[in-house]
């Protein structure tokens, strides 16, 4: 049986323009609180600087419907890469505190419209028979960019200057825009017919509340790594600890391919079960880290984990809606991810403030063993219930 295609044109186009969009976000990440500093922010200015670029991407999802009706998937894209690429233009040219807030919420109005289209497109464009394989790859661009665009952005104004720092974020998002208008695939069809859609099912998609769920615990125990494992590591005492990250992204590049075809072959279980049981095994692993070269195995299993669940998670959701609810079932994985991440972020944060960095992993040990304990209750006792009920 021959396989059908995968790497076309149009799909090229949105693994490259998604991978941009990812690196000119995260050249500013670590940056953009060090220059709000040296403007003069305070410490509670810099928190709603960094906090407020998840509210307003969650904010703007939840107009994805009446977007996608109106002007369509690809118009709606191209509006959030304009968006991001104006927030970076502004925030070289406005230098106080408030105007930097201003661009932040465009930023994340951006950023929140081009990861959702991009996402719904890239499903519309993939071969259904190959759809979790796909979206692995998909997944690739961010994720290099998650691990080399924050270094280099600290080297760029450290070494540099901000407008250097903030002219090649301005450039990587232009050149997103480029690669995304190079994608010319017809969009699914959508229904004549109008739904009504509630505020709750805006936020999360009718029908993808186990999956929801998931990524909601999962963006918890993701986002407290990435953002506290160098402070664990310096409490530990072990330096060089960038080096997780690096280790870390060639892990998720080997588990991406084959987890995706898994998916497709076998089923969500037999990716996301053994994704869950690798991230855990590395969480154990970093906790009792004394030295780099645990560190850096620990950062095997993170990669290997992360990387079979994040792309399974979001496969999930686009498989159990109908193409017409894929702008839907997209943002509301950004939505969970995003919700999970900051939340995670935020409690985990305020944990490790009165027990230290390596402590609070305990608790985040914790939040994977209530994803795998809910994930085999849903498989094994929800859906076998759900199956009697239809067979009544």
């Amino acid at each position: 049986m021959t396989k059908v295609k995968l790497w076309t044109r149009n799909f090229m186009a949105l693994v490259w323009a998604n991978g941009l969009l990812f690196a000119g976000f995260h050249f500013l990440l670590p940056t953009l609180p060090l220059y709000a500093a040296s403007i003069g922010a305070t410490g509670t200015e810099i928190g709603i600087i960094t906090g407020i670029f998840g509210f307003s991407a969650i904010f703007i999802r939840l107009f994805t419907d009446t977007g996608v009706r109106k002007f369509g998937k690809k118009k709606c894209l191209y509006f959030g890469l304009f968006c991001s690429f104006l927030a970076t233009f502004s925030y070289d040219i406005f230098t106080s505190v408030y105007s930097l807030i201003l661009a932040r919420i465009l930023h994340g109005i951006g950023f929140g419209l081009s990861t959702t289209f991009a996402a719904a497109l890239v499903a519309d464009v993939i071969p259904a028979q190959r759809r979790g394989e796909g979206i692995g790859y998909f997944g690739l661009g961010s994720t290099v960019a998650m691990a080399v665009a924050p270094a280099l952005g600290v080297m760029l104004l450290t070494d540099f200057s901000a407008n250097i720092l903030f002219l090649t974020s301005m450039v990587v998002t232009l050149l997103s825009a480029v690669s995304a208008k190079l994608c010319n695939a017809k969009e699914a069809p959508l229904p004549a017919e109008k739904k009504s859609i509630s505020i709750r099912h805006k936020i999360c998609e009718y029908g993808t509340g186990i999956p929801s769920i998931l990524t909601v615990l999962f963006g918890a125990a993701y986002g407290s790594v990435n953002t506290f494992v160098a402070m664990m590591a310096n409490e530990a005492g072990i330096e060089n600890a960038g080096l997780f990250f690096i280790v870390g992204t060639i892990f998720v590049f080997i588990s991406r391919p084959f987890g995706g075809r898994i998916f497709d072959s076998k089923g969500g279980f037999w990716v996301i079960l053994p994704g869950g049981i690798l991230y855990l095994i590395g969480l154990c692993i970093l906790i009792s880290s004394s030295s780099l070269t645990m560190l850096l195995v620990a950062s095997v299993f993170y990669g290997l984990g992360g990387g079979l669940l994040l792309p399974s998670l979001m496969t999930w959701m686009l498989n159990v809606v109908t193409p017409d609810r894929r702008s839907g079932a997209s943002a509301t994985f950004y939505n969970m991810l995003d919700i999970g991440t900051s939340s995670g972020i935020i409690l985990l944060g305020s944990v490790a403030g009165s027990i230290g960095y390596v402590n609070m992993y305990f608790y985040v040990i914790a939040v994977m063993v209530i994803f795998i304990v809910f994930f085999l209750f849903n498989h094994f006792v929800l859906q076998k219930n759900k199956v009697k009920e239809n067979t009544l």
